[in-house]
Formats: C-alpha cells, sequence, structure tokens
C-alpha cells in the first residue's frame, strides 16, 4: 500500500472512530438529561423493557415466566461480567458499548468508513448502547460474514456460533451463510467443507432448543413464550399489516401517543428491507438477499409488524449500500459537504429522540 492510500485509510478509520464517540456521547447525554429533569435513577433510565429481563436472567436463570424467549449467551456473558463485582447493567452497558465499536469495525472492512458511519448513525443506534443483544449479535454477526468472505471459514463458524447463542436472528445468519458457501466460487468438494463448518453455529441453536425441551417437554417452547409474552404467534403477511395499520387509526392507543410513528417507522423499516432484499437480488448477491429477506419473512409473518426497528441494525447490506450512495471523491463539492452535514445533524436529531424514547420509559420498539 502506497503511503498515500495509508493516509486515506488512516483519516477514513478516524472518522469512523469519531462518529462512535460522538454519537455515544449524544445518547449519553439524552440519558443524563433525562435523569436530571426527571428525578430518574440510572437503573430507570438504562434497564428499561427487555434490559429487565436480561437482568434477570443473568441473576436467576430463567426463573420468570416466558424468560426463555431470551437466549441465553448474553445474559450468561452479562453474569460473567458481573463476577468482576461490577452492578450487572453497568457490565451491560459496557460490554454494549465495545460490542458496538467491534460492529463498526467489521463493517469497515466490509463496505469501508460510509457504511461504519451510516450503521453509527442509525435512528435506532440506541439499542447498541443499553444492554441489548444487538451490538453483540451484530459485532459476532458482520464478523463472521467477514471472515467467511474472505473464505475463513473456521472463524466464520465460530462467531456465527457466537451469534447463534445471542438471539433467534442466528438461525437466519446461519441459512445466509449456507447460501454463501453454496454460491462461493469452489469445487463442490470444497462448497461441501464450508457447510460442514456451519454445523458449529447450528449446534449451539439445536442445543438451547434440546435444553427447554428437556425442561418444558415442548419442541415449541421458544415459540410459544414468543407467542405468549409479545404476541408473536403466526399470522399471513396481510393480516400482520392489517394488525399494523389498526394502530395507526385515530383514537387507537391515546394513552400511548409515540406508538402510531413508531408502528409507522416499523412499516417504513419493512419496506426498506423489502427494497434492500430486491438490489440484493438484481445484483445477484443471494446470500446478502437471503439474510435480510428471511428476517422479513419472519416478520412479515407474526401478529404485527413489531421490532423491525431494531432488526434494521442488523442489516449490514443497507449500511453498505447507504456508504455507497453517500460515497463520494476525497475533496467533495461544497454543495455535498452542505447535504451530507445536513443528513448527519438530522440523523443524530432523530437518534436523540429514539434514545429519550427508551430512556424515559416509552415503546421504542
Amino acid at each position: 500500500m502506497s503511503p498515500l492510500a495509508h493516509r486515506a485509510d488512516a483519516r477514513a478509520a478516524r472518522l469512523v472512530v469519531q462518529t462512535w464517540v460522538g454519537t455515544r456521547l449524544v445518547m449519553l447525554v439524552v440519558a443524563v438529561w433525562v435523569m436530571l429533569t426527571e428525578h430518574r435513577a440510572i437503573a430507570d433510565v438504562f434497564g428499561n423493557w427487555d434490559v429487565a429481563h436480561y437482568l434477570a436472567i443473568a441473576r436467576d436463570g430463567y426463573a420468570e415466566a416466558n424468560s426463555i424467549a431470551f437466549f441465553p449467551g448474553w445474559p450468561l456473558l452479562v453474569r460473567l461480567g458481573s463476577a468482576s463485582g461490577l452492578a450487572p447493567l453497568l457490565v451491560g452497558i459496557v460490554l454494549a458499548l465495545a460490542a458496538s465499536a467491534l460492529a463498526a469495525w467489521a463493517l469497515f472492512r466490509l463496505g469501508g468508513a460510509p457504511a461504519a458511519i451510516a450503521w453509527l448513525l442509525a435512528p435506532t443506534a440506541v439499542f447498541t448502547l443499553v444492554p441489548y443483544t444487538e451490538s453483540m449479535f451484530c459485532a459476532a454477526a458482520f464478523w463472521a460474514w467477514e471472515r467467511a468472505a474472505k473464505r475463513q471459514w473456521a472463524a466464520a463458524a465460530v462467531l456465527a456460533a457466537v451469534a447463534a447463542s445471542v438471539r433467534v436472528s442466528g438461525i437466519f445468519l446461519i441459512a445466509a451463510l449456507a447460501v454463501l458457501a453454496l454460491t462461493q466460487a469452489g469445487a463442490a468438494r470444497e462448497r461441501g467443507r464450508r457447510l460442514l463448518w456451519l454445523v458449529l453455529p447450528v449446534s449451539v441453536v439445536a442445543a438451547y432448543v434440546g435444553y427447554l425441551y428437556a425442561v418444558t417437554g415442548r419442541w415449541t417452547a421458544w415459540y410459544d413464550a414468543q407467542t405468549a409474552g409479545w404476541a408473536r404467534g403466526f399470522a399471513w403477511p396481510w393480516e400482520a399489516l392489517r394488525h399494523t395499520l389498526e394502530v395507526l387509526e385515530p383514537g387507537e392507543y391515546a394513552d400511548h401517543p409515540e406508538w402510531h410513528w413508531v408502528f409507522l417507522a416499523e412499516i417504513i423499516s419493512m419496506a426498506v428491507g423489502l427494497l434492500v432484499t430486491a438490489i440484493c437480488l438484481v445484483q445477484r448477491r443471494w446470500a446478502e438477499a437471503t439474510w435480510v429477506g428471511v428476517q422479513l419473512v419472519a416478520f412479515a409473518t407474526s401478529y404485527w409488524f413489531m421490532s423491525v426497528n431494531r432488526a434494521v441494525l442488523l442489516w449490514f447490506p443497507l449500511w453498505i449500500l447507504v456508504g455507497r450512495i453517500l460515497e463520494g471523491r476525497d475533496r467533495l463539492p461544497v454543495w455535498r459537504v452542505v447535504v451530507n452535514t445536513v443528513l448527519v445533524l438530522v440523523a443524530l436529531a432523530v437518534q436523540a429522540v429514539w434514545a429519550w424514547l427508551f430512556f424515559t420509559g416509552r415503546w421504542a420498539s
């Protein structure tokens, strides 16, 4: 690499680091503002929604009803970190911060600085700061993909196994990696070896399903918990869309006004996912299309479109596409600099609002 190219890469990497620091600071400022203005403790700000479930599992195991809906990898990691004497909530925040940096690094390698920056500026980035699974899953999944793209399938399998221990999205990752293994150039024997490596993450999922069967006596225990606790029972796509649109009707959920625009964003996220899948198919990027497409199928066959806004964080093909659209030459014209600056400011504002939703205990997808 020439000295000029090396300096360019260093500048790009520095910009990603600055974006990581800046976005984390914006969300932390919002958290501090909520604590000061609403007299909330840190646990009341960072411990909302699923965080309470993860911390309870880390402390007591699967003692609560329907807690088996959460895969064990993340609570186990928080529990191990808590052995240092730190509070589990603080451990979760530190782990999420570190994992978000690793995920951004992987995206930097997959799609360059613009892709990593776009991901860091995502509206729902608050879920990469609080003790949710998004940061850890993205770090493991993105690096698994990066290694698989470089044909380092042993490392990819180990990383995919970590991702599969964290959340059910690991199943979709395994499916997409299988497509990548089959579509990469090479002889049939080589493709078979790639697929064999995926036995490792499959075994992780199978182990958890087997554990749930041993405990509950039902092979569908995980799905039953999702249905009972979060209304994720099966529905046809048109039914799921209808249920989501019902939330937007005037007078519905008047006591939760933010639900209207958050669920509207769920519909927009589904549309974005469809667009990304279509683009990947046109470009014959079969594995990437599988990665996003199978998630859309899962969301479209649930009772309503829920948590799609968070799942957007997992769609690395989206952030690579956004990065390519925004990418420019080393010296941009003035109008492009102005447009990019406005886009960054708008993204930070939306990110701050979404962080405020979560920190105040409002519905944030």
